[in-house]
């Protein structure tokens, strides 16, 4: 036996526990109260009753197929964490056919099972079913973050048991609501399970967003009763839900999913579209080019402004001609030369 004084002095000198967290356990330990302390004001004494019987003997099984990367190994760390009622096996053969996650099931004595399942190296899918007789439900995860990545600044007790908050769309339609149904009995602890905390300090929210269902893990504070975000966060995309486990008939196929693989293959041809369109852009710029300048050979008005060339003399001469006398003084030579009489100028 332990003694509880001793344990509560220990926690509060030597490893320096806080206050509130103190009175907490102090409040548990002594007379199993839990006291909600909101805006400085303490809720009425709620009993903590420990010690019940356990009828709830959901068990849900968590494990992969193999092809998985780090961060779905991860994840699948960050939900067995949060879900005490869980188990873990080794990770299942590709080559191995889904109906054999039943077997595994009965093996390690489960009536639910989420099976994460890798394709490609790249592409996860995710199995919520009900063992043996379904329904099952099949999912595309997307925008996976884990515990580790996020760094969240929320917190909460190990193997405390969830608040479980759904979007209303879930009420709305048969499909949504059978979902509900299977993620209440899923990932809800139940109450007085060995391994679980009586205590509850987080909340896990589905919400339906642009036909997807978002995953959310938030932290209650107690002060002011704000949630403050812990981890990890993932979006499911449906894809169908099956009447029996791991198959059968379909009960629901999703209109709106689209496969990543059909998702590639568009990326792939917008991309070589967008090529060919800035290949047949650069033809269009070299042909113009090329127009143009032909068009500036045979332009018609290049003519217009062309003066016909002086011709000029064959031999070029190398000495400069000697000047002209004027026609006047040829003259008055002339008669001078005749009547031997120098005349006047003008």
């Amino acid at each position: 036996m332990i003694d509880h004084s001793i344990l509560l002095d220990r926690l509060e000198n030597l490893v320096g526990v806080t206050v509130m967290a103190l009175s907490w356990f102090r409040s548990y330990l002594t007379d199993h109260y839990q006291i909600m302390n909101v805006n400085s004001e303490s809720s009425v004494l709620t009993k903590v009753k420990c010690g019940g019987k356990w009828k709830n003997k959901e068990r849900v099984l968590v494990f992969s197929s193999r092809g998985i990367n780090f961060r779905t190994r991860h994840l699948m760390q960050d939900l067995k964490t949060m879900m005490p009622h869980s188990k873990a096996d080794t990770k299942m053969d590709r080559k191995d056919k889904l109906f054999v996650v039943n077997e595994v099931c009965e093996i390690k004595n489960c009536n639910k099972c989420i099976f994460f399942e890798a394709k490609k190296n790249m592409d996860l899918y995710m199995w919520v079913s009900n063992v043996p007789h379904g329904p099952s439900a099949k999912f595309l995860v997307q925008n996976v973050h884990t515990l580790a990545e996020l760094k969240m600044t929320g917190n909460c007790l190990k193997g405390s048991r969830p608040l479980l908050s759904f979007d209303p769309k879930f009420d709305k339609e048969p499909h949504y609501a059978l979902l509900k149904e299977l993620f209440t009995q899923t990932f809800s602890t139940p109450q007085y399970h060995p391994k679980s905390q009586p205590f509850v300090d987080h909340v896990l929210t589905f919400t339906i967003a642009d036909k997807r269902i978002w995953f959310r893990n938030y932290q209650i504070i107690e002060e002011d009763a704000s949630l403050v975000e812990i981890g990890p966060r993932f979006v499911l995309n449906l894809i169908k839900i099956f009447q029996g486990s791991f198959g059968g008939p379909t009960l629901y196929e999703n209109p709106h999913f689209q496969s990543p693989n059909m998702c590639r293959r568009l990326m792939r041809m917008e991309k070589a579209a967008r090529q060919k369109e800035r290949q047949m852009v650069k033809e269009i710029r070299l042909e113009k080019r090329k127009e143009v300048k032909e068009v500036l050979t045979e332009d018609v008005t290049d003519d217009v402004f062309v003066t016909p060339a002086e011709e000029k003399p064959k031999e070029v001469e190398h000495e400069a001609p000697r000047p002209s006398k004027s026609k006047k003084k040829k003259k008055h030579f002339q008669i001078m030369a005749k009547t031997g009489k120098r005349q006047k100028w003008r």
